[in-house]
């Protein structure tokens, strides 16, 4: 074996599977079929810079590498993680005495959502002159995590999960590939084993390939269910805790139970433990859903949501997970209500526009004869002791506000009688002659 060979057998299957030519690419049509401009701006050979989003395994690099092959351009990488600001000014170094030669240079910068501004902002001169092309890669939202000046000079494009029809024709590709995959092996998998390993797969080419790897290592002739039950024993899906998959699930999971869907909560729910996410966040979020979109339309969501917390700290899995699930479903179930949560956010405005405005003196306590004489309580009407245990026309606001009316219940759940009580309630204050209610500066 040549010393080429041996280089070569080392390389992951990943890395020798890389597509050398936009044919050999699998998936990303929408961005790569005929006449796109990704398309033709790689095929013209004068590409511009230009930033890919899209999840882990979907070809990323390898686009970038495309990019500059069909350029003639040298291939400069840097990684986000690793590299900083003296790492930028080598590889600028590098494209300019390129570019002296006649040469362009396509700077790939992997992670570039991990880049401060100040070091996004050093590529703004040389991206704008032309001394590189720019190529971001990124698993987060650019919108979010890239500068305004950098994405005014790139073009973002996004890229999707593959298929699982492209998965498997991905690790069908390398297993009758005999130069840069493992056809020389003469291996075989059944259909079964090729949906397990596409179903772990998740979306992801390289986790694929890799999977792909290791089972080749653990069968003999035929990679089977067997050999999969070895190979996928501790996959976890596509989920990234902090990233744009994570909060894009917890979205759907909260939506799904505001829009009273009890059998999507529950699915969303378990997408989210399927690819690790701590219960324990979750079952935190259940109890903000019970105030936030519930609320007094049922108040014993509340309650059920916190006994599900409880339950997953003191017990931990499976049976905290089933009691989040059974809070979920009472939440996706019940009458919804936001007028609490629209209420405080209401009133929390008041509270910082409005400033230290003084407590009204017949709302003060007075605990000493001092506070007394000063006109402390002075005029306190006490509610129990009222018709009703109400105090008709009575005022609690500071001397400077008008009354407010933060709370409006909606004609859902409990809070149909909670409003008829209130209005009953506002009625009678509206009966109390002007010269009785309280005066106000």
């Amino acid at each position: 074996m040549t010393a080429a060979d041996r280089e070569q057998e080392l390389r992951p299957l990943a890395d020798r599977m890389r597509p050398s030519a936009l044919d050999q690419f699998i998936g990303q049509s929408h961005i790569l079929g005929p006449d796109t401009a990704l398309r033709r701006s790689i095929e013209s050979g004068h590409p511009h810079s230009m930033v890919f989003w899209g999840p882990p395994g979907t070809g990323k690099t390898t686009l970038a590498r495309l990019v500059a092959l069909a350029s003639g351009a040298q291939f400069l990488t840097l990684s986000a993680v690793m590299s900083g600001v003296k790492d930028i000014r080598a590889a600028v170094e590098k494209a300019q005495m390129a570019r002296k030669d006649g040469v362009a240079t396509v700077l790939f910068v992997d992670e570039a959502h991990r880049f401060n501004k100040s070091q996004q902002d050093a590529f703004l001169p040389f991206v704008e002159d032309g001394t590189l092309i720019f190529i971001g890669a990124t698993t987060e939202n650019p919108s979010f995590e890239l500068n305004n000046a950098l994405l005014s000079r790139v073009r973002t494009y996004v890229l999707r999960a593959l298929t699982d029809e492209d998965l498997a024709d991905l690790v069908r590709r390398a297993l009758s590939d005999a130069e840069r995959g493992l056809g020389d092996r003469s291996l075989a998998i059944t259909e079964g084993a090729l949906h397990r390993l596409v179903a772990v797969a998740d979306g992801d080419a390289r986790r694929a390939l890799t999977l792909l790897e290791v089972a080749s290592d653990l069968a003999e002739d035929v990679i089977d269910d067997k050999v999969m039950d070895e190979t996928t024993a501790t996959g976890l899906r596509r989920f990234d805790k902090g990233g744009e998959a994570f909060y894009d699930q917890i979205s759907a999971l909260h939506k799904s139970m505001r829009g009273s869907d009890p059998d999507a909560t529950l699915y969303w729910f378990c997408r989210m433990l399927d690819g690790g996410c701590d219960p324990l966040y979750i079952a935190r979020r259940v109890v903000r859903m019970a105030s936030e979109d519930i609320g007094n339309a049922d108040p014993r969501a509340l309650p059920i949501a916190l006994a599900a917390w409880e339950t997953q700290e003191r017990l931990g899995s499976p049976e905290g997970e089933l009691a989040i699930a059974h809070a979920l479903v009472y939440l996706a179930s019940v009458p919804k209500s936001n007028a609490v949560y629209k209420a405080f956010n209401r009133a929390m405005k008041d509270a910082r526009d409005h400033g230290s405005l003084e407590v009204p003196m017949h709302l003060r306590n007075a605990p000493t004869k001092l506070m007394k004489e000063l006109g402390y309580s002075q005029g306190y009407r006490y509610a129990h002791d009222e018709p009703d245990g109400y105090a008709a026309g009575e005022d609690y606001f500071p001397e400077e506000m008008a009354p407010r009316r933060y709370y409006q219940p909606v004609e859902r759940g409990l809070e149909i009688r909670i409003k008829e009580r209130l209005e009953r309630l506002r009625e009678r204050d509206a009966k109390v002659p002007a010269s009785q209610r309280r005066r106000r500066t």
